[in-house]
C-alpha cells in the first residue's frame, strides 16, 4: 500500500512541474533566459573601420595614408592593473628574459632604434604605433611584419636589422616596454596612432595630428 501511494504521489508531483515547465515556455521568459544569458557571456566588443585609402611612401618613420586613417582599438584603458605611480617604475619592475621570441625581439628592436635615448612616453608611443598596425587589418598582421615592410622604417636597411647592444640600459628599456606596450598596462601618450615621422621632415601628410612626443610626431 505504502509504494501505491509514494508511487501515485510522485506522478502527482511530475505532473505537475510539467504543467509548470509548458505554462513557462508559453511566454518565453523562462525559454528565452538562459539563451540569453548564455549570448551576453560569448559577446565580443566589435569595432568598426574608417574607409581604408591608398598609402603614401615613407620620410622617415612610419607611412601615411590620402585621407583618414583608422582609429585604431587602442589602449582606452589599462588592460593589465599595476602597482606604479609612473612610467619609470613600471619599467624598473618589469623583468627582461634572457632570450625574446621573434615576435618581440622585433618590437623591442625597432623601439631600441627608432627612439633610444628619448623619454620613456615617447619609445611607448612608437612601440605602441607598431602593435596598433599588426592589430589594424590594414598592415602586417605581426610585428615583425610591420617592421620589417619596405619604406616604413629607415633603421631597416637592405632587409636587415643592425645589430643591438644587448647588454646596453637601452636595450633593457627597450625590452621593458615593448612588454608594457603589448600588455596595455600603461595608457599610451598618443592613443589610436598609426603614423609617426621624425620632426625634422615635412611630409606634408593629410592625417590626423594627434601630438608631438619627444623627436617625433604621430597621427592617426
Amino acid at each position: 500500500m505504502r509504494s501505491k501511494v509514494q508511487w501515485a504521489s510522485a506522478l502527482a508531483l511530475a505532473a505537475t512541474i510539467m504543467t509548470t515547465l509548458f505554462g513557462a515556455q508559453g511566454s518565453g521568459a523562462a525559454a528565452l533566459a538562459p539563451v540569453l544569458v548564455q549570448a551576453q557571456s560569448n559577446l565580443d566588443p566589435i569595432f568598426v573601420s574608417k574607409p581604408v585609402v591608398q598609402s603614401l611612401p615613407s620620410e622617415d618613420g612610419a607611412d601615411a595614408t590620402d585621407g583618414t586613417a583608422l582609429e585604431d582599438q587602442d589602449d582606452a584603458s589599462q588592460d593589465t592593473p599595476v602597482d606604479a605611480d609612473t612610467l619609470a617604475q613600471l619599467v624598473a619592475q618589469q623583468s627582461v628574459p634572457g632570450r625574446l621570441n621573434s615576435e618581440m625581439r622585433c618590437l623591442a628592436s625597432a623601439i631600441y632604434f627608432e627612439a633610444r635615448g628619448e623619454t620613456l612616453e615617447g619609445q611607448l608611443a612608437v612601440g605602441r604605433v607598431i602593435i596598433n598596425r599588426a592589430e589594424s587589418g590594414r598592415f602586417p598582421a605581426s610585428y615583425c611584419g610591420v617592421v620589417y615592410q619596405p619604406s616604413q622604417f629607415s633603421f631597416i636597411q637592405g632587409k636587415k636589422m643592425p645589430k643591438v647592444r644587448e647588454q646596453s640600459s637601452g636595450w633593457r628599456e627597450a625590452v621593458a616596454i615593448a612588454k608594457i606596450a603589448v600588455e596595455k598596462s600603461w595608457k599610451s601618450p598618443v592613443k589610436g596612432a598609426l603614423f609617426f615621422h621624425a620632426t625634422r621632415v615635412e611630409p606634408n601628410w593629410r592625417l590626423t595630428r594627434l601630438a608631438r612626443v619627444d623627436n617625433h610626431i604621430f597621427y592617426r
